[in-house]
């Protein structure tokens, strides 16, 4: 009598433990379409020129990039294997960070921003400091395509006025 009553305590007990572990290893998964949630994204900051020697190891990873700005474009958009709306999205340029005696683009980069969050900035002038962060979204062509998540403006150069 007394080895059952052993053997349901020892039941119930474990019974408990798996009901309880159960309860902690099937929580409800995050919505993240919900505004009211904020994930936490880290960025990792990247040179540019480091990002096109070795494209496909920043492949979907959150990136943060110091650059001078050069100007908006229609570069990579409508790309059928990277696929970015011209009615969305604007690209936009940064300047070679290895040349500074003049100014050239680094068209290999094709970076994405809404279009809403460039109009805001649409009196930006080459050589203006910008940071942005994103994520790398395709390597298609060999080259880093990403959309920008936050876009801010470091510094502008005087504006000069045009007559």
């Amino acid at each position: 009598m007394k080895k059952i009553k052993y053997l349901i305590l020892i039941m119930a007990v474990a019974l408990s433990v798996s009901v309880n572990v159960n309860a902690v290893t099937t929580q409800t998964p995050i919505n993240l379409e919900n505004p009211m949630i904020h994930a936490t994204v880290s960025y990792l900051q990247v040179n540019p020129l480091d990002m096109l020697a070795r494209p496909s190891f920043y492949l979907n990873k959150n990136v943060k990039i110091k650059a001078k700005f050069d100007k908006f474009s229609t570069l990579g958009l409508d790309y059928k294997p990277a696929f970015r709306s011209s009615e969305d999205y604007i690209s936009f340029l940064i300047q070679r960070p290895d040349v500074t005696d003049h100014n050239i683009p680094l068209s290999e980069m094709k970076i994405f921003l809404k279009r809403s969050e460039a109009e805001k900035h649409i009196d930006l002038d080459a050589g203006d400091e910008i940071e942005f962060c994103g994520k790398v979204f395709s390597t298609a062509l060999g080259d880093i395509w990403m959309d920008v998540d936050k876009f801010t403006v470091l510094t502008e150069k005087p504006k000069t006025e045009k007559k």
